[in-house]
């Protein structure tokens, strides 16, 4: 696979597992007493919010790693399960708890803002998207490497903005048989990875497993 081949799967994985699509409705629930002005403020915000997790977890992921003496190999095996449950429940198109509980979705319909908490934090770049992003960033120390995944953030956030601000026309275009077509699809693709993710930790943690499937 060529680099940009490999960056390119970076951003599909990414994109699955943000999954803007997936947040549009209860961004229209939580947006039906808010002004226009206000959901579009909400939704610049949100992106804007998007991106500086993710990029803080890019860049401070190995440092919080060392500090509680977590090795990236059982990191992997972790957040590949997290993501493997993620993507099994949007395989069933039922609503994942991981991202937000429903007492969370209630609560946060009070409040003033819902940019960043829910829709930023956990819904967008919850605890699935940073774990693959302290994975992709720690597979190349290089700043290169650091600065393209850095792009990829950026690329789904735009991503993020475009969902939240269509997310009316996107919702009276698309039926719910379409929703959880696309949704499945995504399940499939965050799958593959919570595979790799897994499979990649076990070698690393057990190199003997390598070599008996050699």
């Amino acid at each position: 696979m060529s680099p940009w081949n490999e960056y390119l799967a970076m951003l599909t994985g990414l994109t699955a597992v943000v999954d803007p699509l997936g947040a549009i409705p209860v961004y229209l629930s939580l947006s039906q007493h808010r002004s226009r002005v206000q959901s579009r403020n909400n939704a610049f915000l949100c992106a804007g919010s998007v991106i500086v997790v993710l990029l803080t977890a890019l860049v401070s992921g190995d440092a919080v790693l060392k500090l509680f003496g977590i090795g990236l190999p059982a990191f992997r095996v972790a957040g590949g399960i997290l993501i493997m449950t993620m993507g099994l429940n949007m395989l069933q198109a039922s609503y994942d708890r991981s991202r937000q509980t429903p007492e969370e979705h209630e609560e946060s319909a009070e409040k003033d803002s819902i940019a960043v908490v829910p829709m930023a934090i956990p819904m967008l770049s919850g605890p699935g998207a940073i774990s693959t992003i302290i994975v992709y960033g720690n597979a190349d120390p290089s700043l290169g490497h650091l600065l393209l995944v850095g792009a990829v953030i950026l690329s789904v956030a735009v991503l993020v903005l475009i969902a939240l601000l269509l997310a009316e026309p996107i919702s009276a275009a698309m039926s719910r048989t379409s929703m959880n077509v696309i949704t499945r699809v995504m399940g499939m693709i965050i799958l593959s990875i919570a595979v790799e993710f897994i499979a990649s930790g076990l070698n690393q943690l057990f190199p003997v497993l390598g070599k008996v499937s050699q």
